[in-house]
C-alpha cells in the first residue's frame, strides 16, 4: 500500500519556548511557573526605591505576601496597593495578581 505525500508529511518543527510552554500547561504547573516569575520581577516592577525596603516573599491563592523593613513604608505602599497590582498584572500579560499582602 502506497501513502501519498500528505500522510508522510511530517509536522512542523516548534520553537523550545513553545514546546516548554505547551508541557507546563500539560502538567498544570504554568500558574505556578508564573507565580515564581512575579516574585523574581518584583524589584523591577516596584523600582529601587521600594525594592530596598521590600521583599516578595511569595504567592498562594493570588495574593503576594511581601515583607517591609518599615511600619513607616507599610503603610504607604498600603495606599499604593491597587497602582502595584496593576503594574505587576501588566508586566506579567495577566491578571495573576488579586491582593498584595505586605507584613
Amino acid at each position: 500500500m502506497h501513502r501519498t505525500l500528505s500522510q508522510h508529511k511530517e509536522s512542523e518543527p516548534k520553537r523550545i519556548d513553545a514546546v516548554i510552554i505547551d508541557v507546563l500547561k500539560d502538567l498544570g504547573l504554568q500558574s505556578k511557573v508564573r507565580q515564581y516569575q512575579v516574585l523574581d520581577a518584583w524589584a523591577d516592577i516596584v523600582g529601587e526605591q521600594i525594592a530596598k525596603v521590600t521583599q516578595a516573599e511569595r504567592m498562594s491563592d493570588g495574593k503576594l505576601f511581601v515583607s517591609v523593613s518599615r511600619s513607616t513604608w507599610r503603610n504607604e505602599l498600603i495606599y499604593l496597593k491597587r497602582e502595584l497590582i496593576a503594574r505587576i498584572n501588566k508586566t506579567m500579560q495577566n491578571d495573576i495578581v488579586k491582593d498584595i499582602i505586605f507584613r
